[in-house]
């Protein structure tokens, strides 16, 4: 989509006056929880990876904290919190902790912080106010999609994670394509050294066990192809609310010597160098930062064509993408990726050399802090 504009085009435009910003700018980042996921996990970089003499990044959680707050803090950050439940009381205490805190730029993050965080953010008179779009948003109604674009009239900029998600929302949610900035996600690097595949036909696959992310079709996937590949292995890395039917999916396609569900797991970099290759089944995606780190650790990666899939995986050069909800698709990409384990090497290593070139998050916080500023700029 060439008429969306990307970070990287944006900033052969910047004014030279960016440059001359005498302060450190103070942002406040707006999440509905600091708990756990992707999304949080990118907060936290962001907490760890900012140019203090540019950007003074906190952090607001309207509903739960968790261990994510936690790394913030660590990073020297501060994380706050609401006190109240009701909308408009919400909106209320955002409005009061963003007047009182003077923030150059309130930067919301998906759809319920950029309704009331962007409200809230114009009453208190903040100059700036950004939201980042971090995938599909399935399952959202046209109620969610009508605030989500009254809502978008209030900011300066609507980023998204990918080119699939920016025209979603040009096309789905009517937002000016003037409007709509790309900047892909990126992973820390230094968090997943490249080791390679191992040898063994063992797949993994680490997710939130949520019904977007499709296990049932990978699990039935795997019940195909181990008519193939007898001894494959697939390793499931994640809790969540789909877990009980899914383990009791694998036993009834008698499973049980071929999956192992793991849970939530600490140390993902090393389970990754434990598995040959990596396999998502998701229905929807924004930037997928699991496919990107197995692709750090040098996997090759078999993932579904939705969302920003297509935009990490350079198939057939880092892997193969199939078509989603399509068991027996899935299963032929991974007989094909188990007998040929002579191309893993070249496989991980491509995807390595990919993450590093697109989706390093040093890039990522710098392109959001330059805007920052090309928009106070413009200002």
């Amino acid at each position: 989509m060439s008429s969306v504009i990307t970070a990287t085009e944006s900033s052969t435009t910047r004014p030279p006056s960016v440059a001359a910003t005498p302060r450190p700018l103070r942002v406040c980042h707006v999440s509905l929880t600091l708990k756990t996921g992707g999304l949080e996990r990118l907060l936290a970089d962001i907490a760890r990876h900012h140019d203090a003499a540019r950007c003074v990044p906190e952090f607001l959680a309207v509903n739960e904290v968790g261990r994510f707050a936690d790394i913030i803090r660590d990073a020297g950050c501060t994380v706050h919190t609401l006190q109240t439940a009701g909308r408009f009381g919400q909106l209320r205490q955002m409005a009061r902790l963003f007047r009182a805190e003077r923030f150059d730029v309130v930067h919301t993050h998906n759809t319920h912080p950029h309704i009331n965080g962007s409200i809230a953010a114009r009453w208190a008179g903040v100059p700036i106010v950004v939201n980042t779009r971090h995938g599909q948003r399935a399952g959202h109604g046209w109620k969610s999609r009508t605030q989500f674009r009254w809502a978008s009239y209030l900011v300066n900029k609507i980023i998204a994670v990918s080119d699939d998600a920016a025209q979603l929302c040009v096309e789905s949610d009517g937002v000016s394509r003037q409007k709509v900035l790309r900047i892909w996600n990126g992973i820390d690097i230094d968090d997943f050294q490249f080791s390679g595949p191992a040898t063994a036909p063992i797949a993994i696959s680490v997710a939130r066990l949520s019904a977007e992310k499709d296990f049932p079709t990978l699990l039935r996937a795997i019940s195909i192809a181990i008519q193939a590949v007898p001894d494959l292995k697939l390793k499931l890395v994640g809790d969540g609310p789909e877990r009980g039917k899914l383990e009791q999916l694998a036993r009834e396609l008698n499973l049980s010597g071929h999956v192992e569900f793991l849970g939530d797991r600490h140390d993902v970099p090393q389970l990754l160098t434990q598995a040959g290759f990596f396999v998502s089944s998701s229905l929807t995606e924004g930037i997928s930062l699991t496919l990107l780190e197995a692709m750090a650790v040098g996997l090759p990666v078999i993932a579904t064509r939705v969302g920003g899939n297509s935009e990490i995986v350079d198939d057939p050069r880092t892997g193969r993408l199939v078509a989603a909800a399509d068991p027996a698709s899935l299963a032929v990409a991974i007989v094909a990726m188990c007998q040929q384990p002579e191309t893993w090497q070249a496989l991980g290593q491509a995807g390595r050399a990919r993450v590093e070139e697109y989706f390093e998050v040093r890039r990522m916080v710098a392109d959001y802090e330059q805007l920052y500023r090309d928009l106070l700029a413009k200002r």
